[in-house]
């Protein structure tokens, strides 16, 4: 039987309605009139018409079409028509298209060959980018900027280990240190308390103390003079004993060859004048330099 509800009685074909209607089993305000719909046309003849009226005679090489028929799936070996391929299924579905696309491509490119139309790029091809200049250069900063900041990361990186390497090193010194200076104090206080008679900690150390200043002087001598000090010795020479120099020796005590005495004692002819005695070497005055200056100029 058919209940009052407009759902039920939509949901029935026009044919069943009308049946119910016969029985009297329908009531009115409860259905509503449906237009009939269109019935749907397979009009092979008027789209064969349609295509003629546009289709142009040119050849093929202008044209480039290639029609196929359904394709043979290689793994299963069925062919990829609907009654086969399920539509709904995505990976069948695009398997298929691919399939038909890679034998329209094998059937075409023996035609092109024939009719001698290039099919392969060029290696000198020059294609246009699709991106512009100004997008380009933005993603070179971006790839820059990257790049740097990588590089920062990677130099902190090296500090903190250089850091933790250099922190390491102070702390054993600094704990070597501490522990020898334990061991003297404890041989120390075992000498005094009378547990110990042996001194070896202080020639170990004065040995240690020798041990570092040699290193250090054959190092210098290794490494040699810096280079302000080569040049001096290069323009003044490597001098000598300056700090005394003039003090006698005996040898030069007991000469006296070069002795005079009117020199030594300013009694030389022309040396007296009427204001005394002068010394052989004075200063002339500073009227008389300035006139020895001119002349030398």
């Amino acid at each position: 039987s058919v209940s009052g509800s407009d759902s039920e009685d939509s949901s029935l074909s026009d044919s069943e309605l009308q049946e119910a209607f016969a029985r009297g089993e329908l009531k009115p305000g409860l259905n509503v009139v449906l237009e009939e719909r269109p019935k749907r046309r397979n009009d092979t003849d008027g789209l064969k018409q349609c295509l003629a009226e546009f289709r142009q005679q040119l050849t093929w090489v202008e044209r480039l079409d290639v029609t196929l028929g359904p394709v043979l799936d290689p793994v299963a070996q069925t062919t990829s028509n609907t009654d086969v391929i399920d539509p709904e299924n995505d990976f069948q579905r695009e398997m298929s298209f691919y399939r038909q696309a890679q034998a329209a491509v094998l059937e075409a490119l023996p035609r092109l060959r024939k009719l001698q139309v290039p099919t392969r790029r060029p290696d000198d091809y020059f294609a246009e980018m699709a991106k512009s200049d100004q997008q380009m250069q933005k993603i070179r900063q971006k790839l820059k900027s990257k790049q740097e900041a990588m590089e920062r990361s990677e130099k902190a990186k090296q500090l903190r280990a250089m850091r933790k390497y250099g922190k390491k090193v102070q702390t054993e010194i600094l704990q070597r240190r501490q522990k020898e200076k334990k061991n003297m104090l404890n041989a120390v206080k075992k000498y005094q308390k009378g547990l110990s008679d042996k001194l070896d900690f202080l020639d170990d150390e004065q040995t240690s103390s020798q041990g570092n200043k040699k290193g250090t002087a054959s190092q210098r001598a290794k490494k040699g003079p810096n280079a302000k000090r080569r040049y001096k010795n290069q323009k003044f020479g490597f001098g000598g004993k300056k700090k005394g120099s003039k003090w006698n020796t005996k040898e030069s005590f007991n000469d006296v060859s070069s002795f005079q005495a009117k020199v030594a004692h300013n009694k030389g002819p022309g040396k007296a004048k009427k204001g005394g005695k002068k010394a052989l070497n004075k200063r002339p005055g500073k009227r008389a330099r300035q006139k020895m200056k001119n002349r030398a100029r």
